[in-house]
């Protein structure tokens, strides 16, 4: 049986997380189908921030990638400027934050309701 080069700790999985940062700018460019002086103009329109290694180097993550879609679609399709996508993409965060501390707030809710003490006994004491 062949051994793999880089054995992975049972469970772990080759993929990275969405949120790091992997791609350089002309593999970013090229995967969302625009020109890095696009992704500068991005990131200069403060639409993206991607990380910046020791060298200075921007590095893309999946998640800046699906951003960059997101606002190539604005445009596009919709013919929003950037001032508007800047608009779209910050309130469409807000409200994923907003939806997370929803669910936060409602497995708490329910957590509480599962633990209710039953209600004191609202008789009188007979004497």
């Amino acid at each position: 049986m062949p051994r793999s080069r880089n054995p992975q700790p049972e469970g772990e999985s080759d993929v990275l997380p969405d949120d790091e940062p992997c791609y350089i700018i002309s593999i970013a460019a090229r995967l969302v189908g625009v020109h890095q002086q696009t992704l500068r103009y991005y990131e200069r329109a403060g639409l993206v921030e991607p990380r910046r290694t020791v060298g200075n180097i921007r590095m893309y993550s999946n998640n800046d990638l699906a951003r960059i879609r997101h606002a190539q679609r604005l445009i596009d399709e919709l013919g929003v400027n950037l001032a508007g996508v800047d608009v779209i993409l910050r309130m469409r965060q807000q409200f994923e934050i907003l939806q997370a501390e929803l669910a936060t707030v409602r497995r708490e809710l329910d957590r509480l309701r599962a633990t209710r003490l039953p209600a004191p006994y609202a008789g009188r004491d007979e004497v």
